[in-house]
């Protein structure tokens, strides 16, 4: 199963979108990774929302990379929101225990 999920640095006042087959692993990834990445910028990182996005990788990267060319943070605190979703992302289901 691959999730998308949203991350939100209350320090930079961004977010930032992701997929992964593991969430939570990542998660600590972007809080505490050594490397020097975008998200190592912007530290510490909340995990805003999950969304399963299916067993088809490319699929699931599709819809991950329409959120990101979307570039829009009314899109994202929609998708945080749990609003009705259509279109490709009709197939996201939000992972219930991920709520902030």
């Amino acid at each position: 199963m691959f999730y998308i999920y949203i991350l939100y640095s209350s320090s930079a006042d961004k977010y930032y979108v992701g997929l992964t087959d593991d969430y939570l692993r990542r998660f600590e990834e972007h809080n505490n990774s050594e490397r020097n990445t975008y998200t190592s910028k912007h530290r510490p990182w909340e995990l805003k929302a999950v969304f399963e996005s299916g067993d088809d990788r490319g699929e699931a990267q599709k819809i991950e990379l329409f959120i990101k060319k979307q570039q829009s943070r009314k899109l994202l605190e929609h998708l945080i929101q749990n609003k009705p979703l259509n279109g490709a992302m009709s197939q996201l289901v939000r992972v219930p225990h991920v709520r902030h």
